[in-house]
């Protein structure tokens, strides 16, 4: 049984990897100009984000104004990890506490 379950994980962890490796190697060079990341989008938040959003701080109207569903659900998945951390070590401990009673 141990021996049919080690080769399910090799079989999974497998195609896994080569996805990863694949992956890592169409990663174009740092600093290169046509990086997806250097796109328009760029030119139009430091272009127009200060005089489209009011603010004074391009960072944050960036981050706040532009990006704000996206900081919404970063800021409610890291607080649901930390939640469940939180709940593991409590039902951990009140575990350990009845096997010592």
């Amino acid at each position: 049984m141990k021996m049919l379950f080690q080769v399910l994980i090799l079989l999974l962890l497998l195609p896994l990897g080569y996805m990863l490796l694949m992956t890592a190697s169409e990663i174009p060079p740092y600093g290169l100009k046509e990086r997806p990341t250097n796109n328009f989008v760029v030119e139009r938040y430091l272009e127009k984000g200060l005089e489209e959003v009011g603010g004074r701080n391009l960072v944050a109207n960036i981050v706040m104004e532009y990006r704000g569903y996206d900081t919404l659900v970063e800021v409610t998945v890291l607080y649901t990890a930390v939640i469940a951390i939180f709940l593991t070590l409590k039902t951990a401990k009140e575990a350990t506490g009845k096997k010592r009673s």
